[in-house]
């Protein structure tokens, strides 16, 4: 199978993780991550984590980004054409939410994953390498963007 389908849905944490240099091992792997779904076209994400990421950046890491570099991140992000996030992405969440027990916010991260037609989604948020249904969590810090992107699985 070509690397670029193999889409990637990535979570808040591996875009903030990104920028913060607070914690620069952790920044290093997720740029590795970043840079790889970048050259191959294959990263996704939704209109959620979006939000998420511009909230957090600019106020919760220390320091926080400046707004304009939030912004232009964003900007950049809506590249890859998030999910937006409908009426059933909304009930496949409630059905992930039951089936798994995660929180509401977890699940509509795995309903959009798989609403978007992705084979993973990037987080250290839930269990490596667990399984919701059509789609596989990745830990972004115990595996590298080559071990996922260049199997031929």
């Amino acid at each position: 199978m070509p690397d670029a389908l193999i889409k990637v849905f990535v979570d808040t944490n591996v875009l903030i993780y990104a920028e913060d240099s607070s914690e620069p091992i952790k920044q290093e792997r997720a740029a590795d991550w970043m840079d790889a779904l970048w050259q191959r076209r294959c990263g996704a994400l939704s209109i959620q984590i979006l939000n998420e990421f511009y909230v957090n950046a600019t106020g919760k890491i220390r320091p926080p980004l400046p707004q304009g570099i939030a912004r232009a991140i964003v900007s950049k992000l809506a590249g890859w054409q998030p999910w937006l996030i409908d009426v059933p992405t909304i009930e496949s969440a409630w059905l992930v939410q039951t089936r798994f027990g995660l929180s509401y916010w977890d699940s509509l991260v795995i309903a959009s994953a798989q609403q978007s037609g992705c084979r993973y989604v990037l987080s250290e948020d839930m269990q490596h390498l667990q399984h919701f249904g059509s789609v596989q969590l990745i830990n972004p810090f115990l595996i590298t963007p080559q071990d996922i992107l260049e199997s031929k699985v």
